[in-house]
């Protein structure tokens, strides 16, 4: 399962992973691939894509900033800034301005707590990956 699906119909689809925390990356990071490929076959893909056959797929990782993950960001960096080379700033910004366009795949952080959730502006202190 896709946590969240973003869609720009006949634009971008993007498949959004939410993860606390993240055991085995490897295996998250194929996940999300896999994911990913698979939606064109999901029920709402007319809908998600616009009708369009060769709308463009993307994936988006939003990570809640714990010591944990900005450990795992701070020693995989390489790994992870493959697999999603966007910039934070540049993926927030084309989610809440329809004129920004998609950086491709990206990591956001969130910060949660007994107040709510929020999405960061960018990488947490300390953490590069998305800079």
């Amino acid at each position: 399962m896709i946590d969240v699906v973003l869609a720009r119909p006949g634009e971008i689809v993007v498949a959004v992973e939410v993860h606390s925390e993240i055991r085995r990356l490897e295996q998250q990071l194929r996940w999300a691939a896999e994911k990913a490929a698979a939606l064109p076959s999901c029920e709402a893909w007319s809908m998600l894509s616009g009708g369009e056959p060769n709308v463009p797929i993307s994936r988006l990782l939003v990570l809640r900033s714990t010591h944990a993950t900005r450990e795992l960001a701070r020693q995989f960096e390489a790994t992870l800034q493959a697999s999603y080379p966007g910039r934070t700033a540049d993926a927030r910004a084309a989610m809440s301005d329809p004129r920004a366009p998609w950086p491709g795949p990206a990591i956001v952080w969130a910060d949660a707590g007994a107040s709510g959730a929020r999405l960061l502006d960018g990488p947490p202190r300390g953490v590069q990956l998305g800079r």
